[in-house]
């Protein structure tokens, strides 16, 4: 009996360690790509409720805000059961989909971005290694640009020009796309198994981290050279910059923790390990930390990183660099987005 008491015990102390807990009240609502319960989660960032929950009936691992802030798009490369050929676009104003496009070719689209028009998105094909323009409208792919490279994964636009950037993981490289000139106008050498990629405010550089050499990439947009190479944590997936441009945030998975690098001084400020990893009594409380997505709140003071493994969205102050809010998720939270 005393065995089973102390049993219940332990099971409700682990559970109230594990409760979210919300304290800010900040604006806009928040939007959670669950993987493994295929729902995207809304949260309305004023208390941290939940105030929908929208069924996609897939696995997506990317999801973009369009210009205008009027839907959501996801792709859903990745699952056993995609053939990675289908967009879901969520309407934001009533928080439904609105419409699936299913693209007719041999096409497994991995990477978006925005553009500057509301009706149009860019698409990563993985198995073509190609750069897709798509309008949301007619559900049809207007342009198509090869990037003569292999295992084209992730893409990032250019601030002011009509240029995006492509990660490959296979070559190891990034292109550089020019969508007016409508050709790949260049590849960049940048080490192995290249991940994710995102572009400073002020277009002046691009930072590409490297999986298995734990790095990060710097390079110059003008001159399209490597300036700078940055040491990670292990698996560096996902990159993002603060929104004055000051500071790069990098998820390391397997490490559980966030580097903070001073983007001008390239330094690293700050470690933030996320609890389940250091101590015994944290292995024993919490789950294993497995930061994986990034997302910047447009007033600069807060970033939002998925805890996959712990279904948490952790809220990072962007003054102190330390974890101030938890929200609670589905199952293996992965990709973010924000509508004011």
């Amino acid at each position: 009996m005393l065995l089973a008491i102390l049993f219940l015990l332990y099971l409700g102390i682990i559970f109230l360690v594990r409760l979210p807990s919300y304290t800010l009240e900040t604006t806009g609502k928040l939007y959670v790509v669950n993987k493994v319960s295929r729902t995207v989660q809304v949260i309305d960032l004023r208390n941290g409720k939940q105030v929908a929950e929208i069924p996609i009936a897939m696995e997506s691992h990317e999801v973009v805000t369009t210009n205008g802030e009027n839907s959501l798009v996801l792709t859903n490369y990745g699952a056993e059961d995609s053939q990675g050929n289908v967009l879901k676009v969520i309407n934001t104003k009533k928080d439904h989909i609105e419409k699936t496009i299913t693209l007719h070719e041999s096409i497994s689209v991995n990477g978006i971005c925005s553009l500057t028009t509301p009706d149009q998105v860019a698409l990563v094909d993985y198995a073509n290694s190609a750069v897709l323009l798509l309008n949301l409208q007619t559900g049809h792919i207007e342009q198509k640009w090869h990037t003569q490279q292999k295992g084209s994964h992730l893409v990032a636009r250019h601030p002011t020009k009509p240029l995006v950037y492509v990660t490959s993981n296979q070559s190891k490289s990034v292109s550089v796309i020019n969508m007016e000139a409508k050709e790949a106008v260049k590849s960049i050498p940048c080490g192995r198994n290249t991940e994710s990629i995102a572009v400073t405010p002020d277009g002046q550089e691009i930072w590409a981290t490297n999986k298995e050499n734990a790095s990060i990439m710097v390079i110059d947009a003008t001159a399209q050279i490597v300036t700078d190479t940055l040491s990670t944590g292990v698996e560096p997936l996902k990159i993002a910059f603060s929104v004055d441009g000051k500071y790069a945030l990098v998820t390391n998975a397997m490490d559980g923790n966030i580097f903070v690098y001073d983007r001008w001084s390239r330094a690293r400020v700050k470690t933030v390990q996320l609890h389940g990893k250091t101590t015994i009594l944290e292995r024993v409380l919490y789950h294993t930390p497995y930061p994986v997505n990034i997302l910047m709140h447009p007033n600069g003071l807060y970033a939002f990183i998925s805890n996959s493994n712990a279904n948490k969205v952790e809220v990072l102050d962007m003054n102190s660099f330390e974890i101030v809010s938890t929200l609670g998720t589905g199952k293996i939270p992965d990709a973010l987005a924000f509508i004011e």
